[in-house]
């Protein structure tokens, strides 16, 4: 069972994930977007979207440092674990309220705004329920252990067994120590990549490499030139038939002028 939890369920999803990115690419690049409902509503997608945005992305730095970045790197550098551990707890759990509260906001937008929810797919539902599960899970593992409890350092396991894994010999022992809210939180994060082909968070490996390059889009004023009629505030109208004149005359004996 470890070795199918540690080692062949995370090559499966990374598998799933690359292949997934690969044929999204090739075969659905006009569906490689959020499909933004911005022109439904914008006020509370103002305030629901950034903050999601900003939580995501310092979840994901606090992660990166903290599993792709071995102990030992940090405390050559002058900071001690302690410092580390509160930090990482601090700037982690505020991530990942900003992350949760940013969601509760957008779900509760696409539910109640008529239009919005008419454009949500099932696919988006079960997107968002996976990744709200990715999220509690992580809050719940980070505040039991670490503010609940008497802290636990997952730099001693957890990320040398995820590094472990671009080395091609992960150790599956190394795992059956982890605590419990901490195993089920990777799962649910293995599950997330599996799934992030196909859905909407495909943007995410998006960039607007091509603004680099684009040429400059030139903007003109509509100024009144020499020899145009000048233009008129409001709408004119459709133009109108020319107003037939009456003839007068006399007639003659056959009726005709």
């Amino acid at each position: 069972m470890n070795t199918l939890l540690w080692v062949v369920y995370p090559y499966l999803a990374v598998g799933v994930l690359v292949g997934g990115l690969v044929w999204r690419y090739r075969y659905d690049k006009f569906g490689w977007t959020t499909r933004s409902s911005q022109l439904y509503e914008s006020a509370v997608l103002r305030w629901g979207s950034p903050m999601f945005h900003f939580g995501v992305l310092m979840v994901l730095v606090g992660h990166i440092g903290g599993l792709l970045v071995p102990k030992s790197w940090t405390e050559a550098v002058g900071i001690t674990e302690h410092a580390y551990h509160l930090t990482a707890v601090f700037v982690g759990t505020v991530a990942g309220c900003c992350t949760l509260i940013g969601m509760a906001i957008l779900i509760a937008r696409r539910r109640l705004t008529g239009p919005v929810f008419a454009a949500t797919t099932r696919n988006d539902k079960a997107m968002y329920l996976v990744l709200a599960t990715v999220i509690v899970l992580g809050l719940l593992a980070t505040v039991r252990a670490n503010v609940i409890g008497d802290g636990y350092d997952y730099r001693e396991t957890v990320a040398p067994w995820f590094r472990s894994l671009f080395y091609l010999s992960p150790d599956p022992q190394v795992m059956a120590g982890v605590p419990v809210s901490f195993r089920i939180h990777v799962i649910a994060a293995f599950a997330l990549f599996a799934f992030w082909p196909f859905t909407r968070l495909v943007h995410a490996f998006s960039a607007p490499v091509g603004y680099l390059t684009r040429p400059y889009v030139v903007y003109r004023s509509r100024d009144t030139r020499p020899g145009l009629r000048p233009a008129r505030p409001g709408w004119e109208g459709p133009p109108r038939a020319p107003a037939l004149r009456p003839k007068t005359g006399r007639l003659d004996s056959r009726g005709r002028r």
